[in-house]
C-alpha cells in the first residue's frame, strides 16, 4: 500500500462514527471576537464546547465565558488537537495562520470550520486540499453564503439561464472605519507564538490589535470582505479559478495601516466574464440591506444580490425606472446564514459529505485574492496558470 493510501485509509478507519442524534465536541482556536461569536453559535445550535485556546490571556478568558462551564483552556493549538474528546475545531485566527492549523487539525484527525479567507498565500492553500484530502476530513470555510436559503435560491435563478449571456459582473461593498483599535494590552500575550510563520519582530500592540490592516498577517477589509463577494460571484457563474486579476488601492487614510480601505480589484475568468468588485471603506454608512450589491449584468436581464434580497431586472430600453420582474426581499435574513453555515458542517461530520464551501472553493477564491495583494502592491496585472499551478506577470 503506497503512502498516500495508508495515510487515507489510517484516517478513515481513526473516525468515530457518530449517530444522527450525538452532539459533536468542539474546540476554538482564536478567541476573538469572530471567534467568540462562532462558539456562541457552535452551542446554540448543539455542539459541545469543551475547549478554548489563546494566545492571549484576554481573549482565552473571554472564550472560556462564552463557552460550557469547565470547558479546558490552552495556551497552544497543538496540545488542544493533542486531544483525543475533540471531533472538530474552529480556526478563527488571524488569516496568516488558518492553513498551518487547519492542516495540522486534519493530520490529528479534526474536522475542521475555518473562517474566511481559507489562507494568506496560494501555496498555503494547495498544501490545505491536500492534506484535507489524504485524510478524508471535513472541513467547512466560513463563507456563509453558501449555506443561506436566500442566495441558494438566488443561484437557482441566475443559472436557469433567465439573464441570457453574463459578461460582466459589477460589485461593491461600502462602510466606513475611522480609528485603529486601543493598543493597550490587558492580560499576558504569547507574541513569538502569535507571529507563527509571519517575519519575526518586536512585540507591537498596534499590529497585534489591528493586524487585519497589515501585509504580514491579513488584507485587510479588500481581502476580508472580498473573500465573500469574489466567492459568491464564482459560486454563482460556476467558476473554480481566474484568468487575470488587477487590484489598485489609495493610500491608507489612517496613518498607522498598511492595506488601503478604498481599493478595486479586477478579475477575468476562463468562463468568459469579468467581475469587479470595488471596496469603500471611507464611505457613509448603511444599513445591511443595503451595504453590499453584486450585479450580473446579462444580454436579457440584470440580476442583482445584496445581502438580504435579490432583483431580477429584464431588459427595458424605454424604461425611465426599471422594475424588477421578480424579487426576493429578506430585512435581517443575513443573521440566519452563518447558524445555516455552521448546522451544514456539523451535519456533515455525521453524514461524510461534503460540505457546502469545500477547500476547493476556498482556494478558487484565495487565489484571486492573493494575486489582488500581489497586484496592488507591486502595481502590476497577475496572470494565473491554472495547469502549472503558477503565477505569471
Amino acid at each position: 500500500m503506497n503512502r498516500r493510501l495508508f495515510v487515507a485509509s489510517t484516517a478513515l478507519s481513526a473516525s468515530r462514527v457518530m449517530g444522527a442524534n450525538e452532539r459533536v465536541h468542539v474546540g476554538l482556536i482564536g478567541a476573538g471576537g469572530r471567534g467568540r461569536y462562532l462558539a456562541g453559535e457552535f452551542k446554540e445550535i448543539g455542539a459541545e464546547m469543551n475547549g478554548v485556546c489563546d494566545i492571549y490571556e484576554t481573549n482565552l478568558q473571554a472564550g472560556l465565558k462564552v463557552v460550557n462551564t469547565g470547558a479546558k483552556s490552552f495556551d497552544n493549538y497543538k496540545r488542544l488537537l493533542d486531544d483525543k474528546s475533540f471531533d472538530a475545531v474552529i480556526v478563527a485566527t488571524p488569516d496568516h495562520w488558518h492553513a498551518q492549523m487547519t492542516i495540522d487539525a486534519v493530520n490529528a484527525g479534526k474536522d475542521v470550520y475555518v473562517e474566511k479567507p481559507m489562507a494568506h498565500k496560494i501555496d498555503e492553500g494547495f498544501r490545505m486540499i491536500d492534506a484535507v484530502r489524504k485524510t478524508r476530513r471535513i472541513v467547512q470555510v466560513g463563507t456563509q453564503r453558501r449555506s443561506s436559503e436566500l442566495f441558494i435560491a438566488g443561484k437557482k435563478l441566475l443559472n436557469s439561464g433567465v439573464c441570457g449571456d453574463v459578461k460582466l459582473v459589477n460589485s461593491w461593498w461600502y462602510n466606513n472605519t475611522s480609528k485603529p483599535r486601543p493598543v493597550q494590552l490587558q492580560g499576558k500575550l504569547d507574541w513569538q507564538q502569535w507571529l507563527g510563520s509571519a517575519p519575526k519582530r518586536e512585540l507591537d500592540p498596534m499590529r497585534f490589535r489591528n493586524w487585519y490592516w497589515y501585509w504580514d498577517y491579513s488584507g485587510g477589509l479588500l481581502v476580508g470582505q472580498a473573500a465573500h463577494i469574489i466567492d459568491c460571484i464564482m459560486w454563482y457563474m460556476n467558476s473554480s479559478y481566474p484568468l487575470k486579476v488587477t487590484c489598485s488601492g489609495g493610500k491608507p487614510a489612517i496613518q498607522e495601516f498598511e492595506v488601503p480601505e478604498t481599493a478595486t480589484l479586477t478579475m477575468e475568468c476562463p468562463e468568459g466574464y469579468f467581475a469587479v468588485f470595488t471596496l469603500g471603506y471611507k464611505a457613509m454608512r448603511y444599513a445591511l440591506s443595503n451595504d453590499q450589491k453584486k450585479e450580473f449584468h446579462g444580454d436579457k436581464a440584470r440580476f442583482d444580490v445584496g445581502r438580504e434580497g435579490w432583483e431580477l431586472y429584464p431588459e427595458q430600453p424605454t424604461a425611465l425606472e426599471l422594475k424588477p420582474s421578480q424579487q426576493n426581499k429578506q430585512v435581517g435574513s443575513f443573521k440566519f446564514a452563518a447558524p445555516a453555515h455552521i448546522r451544514n458542517f456539523l451535519d456533515c461530520i455525521k453524514t461524510r459529505k461534503e460540505p457546502n464551501a469545500p477547500v476547493e472553493a476556498g482556494q478558487a477564491t484565495n487565489i484571486v485574492l492573493c494575486l489582488a495583494m500581489d497586484s496592488l502592491r507591486q502595481g502590476k496585472t497577475f496572470k494565473w496558470n491554472h495547469a502549472a499551478r503558477k503565477v505569471e506577470a
